[in-house]
Parts: structure tokens; sequence; C-alpha cells
């Protein structure tokens, strides 16, 4: 008997005539995330198996699959051949390490027979199962409405799988089926996460940070490539660009006036992404914003901020509060990071009373007081870019 991994997925069935395409793009992002492990990856009928995974490695295997965008649930089963006799003795040995260990537990059998020739319905299958198994553990009870063990059936064209549980996937959709967009990465909680929804959308991620050395520390720029890698658990392989800001920042603060020095520094960090994200492909930025939560992302701040760009502006945490914006980092791994106490550049230069309601007009007024193209195309050039994932 052979372990697997079933993969589900949702979405994707909703594309009609589009679904070979992203059925194969899901696949390779299976392939993807399983490597260095030479996994034989198969679709069929609407499930995905993954074959040859040493049973060693299949719960760490299992885990990355969760990761990948597209796959709604994982289960690790046993294939065997599609006869009765094997699907009884499959299913037996499957609830014996969790029935051996539970004074009572309750259980429901389920069953699909996407092969009709096999000679016993899906009706049956559950009937008989669920007697075999009273018979072997007389600890099971079953209970149709709340079992806490659902052991399931599928006879397929090829083989007939058993198991035992679901393990819920990320959802969404592959990433690389909608396109590629630059994520302005600080070394806060927000923006991880907004990278994170963004290509749970099925979009590949190239990420930007700024840094103002000697003003923010290497452990400050250590974190962000952590924080990278992290998400890149989700989005697959990240370019990382790290540009050098002191420069453009000590001008605005020194040139332009206190209270406009955060929105300006915005503008400025918004015209190098997209200059970087238009010689790299990418058709978007994606900022970690929520309407009110600092005074440069009011509506008049974010929209000021927007007029430095042609490019369209993503923000998927712009109706979220932080509660909740912190509940998602925790859920995919970056918070423990996010918070440890390494300032980047966005927090060191802070007015102390930053205005809250920009004027646009005076906002290009006080940008047009510094001739700042040179330091653009310097920073530009002094752009070091790092390969994560």
């Amino acid at each position: 008997m052979e372990k697997v991994i079933l993969v589900r997925y949702a979405e994707i069935h909703l594309k009609g005539l589009n679904r070979p395409f992203f059925e194969r793009l899901l696949v390779s992002r299976i392939k993807q995330a399983l490597n260095p492990v030479q996994a034989s990856v198969e679709r069929e009928q609407g499930r995905i198996f993954v074959y040859g995974i040493p049973e060693e490695q299949i719960a760490e295997c299992t885990d990355k699959l969760c990761r990948v965008f597209g796959i709604h649930s994982v289960s690790v089963a046993v294939c065997v051949e599609k006869s009765w006799e094997a699907v009884r003795e499959a299913a037996i040995k499957e609830v014996r390490p969790v029935a051996e260990t539970a004074e009572c537990l309750t259980f429901k059998c389920f069953a699909r027979r996407s092969d009709k020739r096999f000679p016993m319905t899906s009706e049956q299958i559950c009937r008989e199962l669920g007697h075999e198994l009273l018979e072997a553990y007389p600890n099971l009870q079953v209970d149709v409405h709340h079992p806490a063990l659902p052991v399931t059936v599928e006879i397929r064209q090829s083989s007939a799988f058993v198991f035992t549980g679901e393990i819920l996937g990320a959802g969404g959709m592959p990433v690389g089926s909608n396109g590629k967009a630059m994520l302005l990465i600080s070394g806060g909680i927000d923006s991880p996460v907004a990278g994170y929804m963004i290509a749970k959308r099925g979009v590949m991620l190239d990420a930007v940070h700024f840094y103002s050395y000697p003003y923010t520390s290497e452990r400050a720029r250590d974190k962000v490539i952590e924080l990278t890698k992290i998400v890149s658990r989700y989005a697959g392989r990240i370019h990382l660009y790290l540009v050098p800001f002191t420069e453009i920042q000590m001008a605005i603060y020194d040139r332009c006036p206190s209270t406009e020095t955060t929105v300006l520094m915005r503008r400025l960090m918004m015209k190098i992404a997209e200059r970087i994200a238009k010689d790299n492909g990418s058709q978007a930025l994606i900022t970690g914003e929520s309407i009110g939560q600092v005074a440069s992302q009011t509506i008049e701040s974010l929209c000021v901020t927007d007029d430095a760009v042609n490019m369209p502006v993503f923000r998927p945490l712009i109706g979220f509060d932080k509660e909740e914006i912190v509940e998602k980092a925790e859920k995919i791994g970056t918070f423990e990071t996010s918070i440890l106490p390494y300032e980047d550049c966005c927090t060191v230069f802070v007015p102390k009373h930053p205005v809250t309601k920009p004027k646009l007009d005076k906002l290009r007024e006080s940008e047009a007081l510094v001739d700042f193209e040179p330091m653009i195309q310097k920073a530009i050039s002094e752009t070091e870019c790092m390969d994560i994932g």
C-alpha cells in the first residue's frame, strides 16, 4: 500500500474552458514547492495526486503543499487496488493508530465512486465499511452529524484511495495566473501581510525595500530579508530590491517643510518603486496601508501619494484594523519577525506634527524645492537585488 498525497482545489473549478491552464500551473507550483523531492504529480478528474514521496518526508511535504496558493485541502491517503478486500484492509489499518488510543471515538464513512464499474455503490461502501470498522474496534461509535474521525474512500479510474482526514490549504489561485506586482516591504507588520494577500490571488511578487544606512542597522536589513523569505514560502521566488534611501531622505529632511516629510518620503519611494517595477515586468505596486492607521494613511495623504505614480496601487489592507492585520500576520508566520525592535527608514525621521490633510499643489511645490532626479537615478543604480525563495 503506497502513501500518496491527494490535493483538492476549489476556485479553479469555476474557470470553465480555461481550467486546464490553471490546473497545469498549479501542478507546476506543487513541483516547485516539493523540490528537491522528486515526486510524481498527476491530474485526474478534479484531483491532483502526488506519488513517490518517501514516507518519512510525507509530513514535511504536506506542510509545504498547504502553503501553495490554489490548494483548498490535502489528505494523506493510501493507494490500493480497486477491490473491496483491499479497501477494507486499508481502512482498518488507517483507523488503527487513532482507535487504539481512544476510549471512545465517533466516526463516519464517506465514499465517492467516480469509476461506476466498481461493483458496490457509494452507499454500500459506507454501510459495509462502517460495519467492518465497528467489528474491528468496539470503542468506535457512528456519528453522522459531527464525527471526530471521517473515513473516506475514493474509487477512481486508476486506483482506490483511503484516508482519514483533511488538512486545509492556503486557498486562492496559483501564483503566476494573474500577473506580477511590486511589493513595497518595510520591516513592519502590515506590508508582508499585504504581499501575502495579493499573492493569494495568483499574482507573482517582487519586493522593494528602502534603507537609510547608518540610521538603520544591518539587523533591520536582515529582518526584511527574513520577512521576504517567509512570504516566499507561499508566493514562491521573490526578487528583493534593496534601495539606499539616505541621501533622498536627508534632502527631504533638510530642505522641505518638516510637517510634510513623511508624505514626501512616500512619494519618492513610490516613484523609485514604479521605475524598478516597470524595468522588471511588474504591472502594479502593493502597499500595506490602511485608512487612518497613521498620519500618512489618511485619504488625503493616500491621494497625494498615488499622484506620484501612474501604476495601479493595490492596498489589500485598506479596510482592516490593526488587530485584524496582526491576526493574519500570526497566521502566516511573519508577526514574530515583524515586531523585532529594528527600525526601518519609515520610522527614523518621523516629524513631531505630520500633516494629515496634505494639499496636492502644496506637496508638489515642496517636492520641487529639491532636484531629486539625480538622487533617484543614483539610488536605482546602487540598488542591490537578492533572489529569495
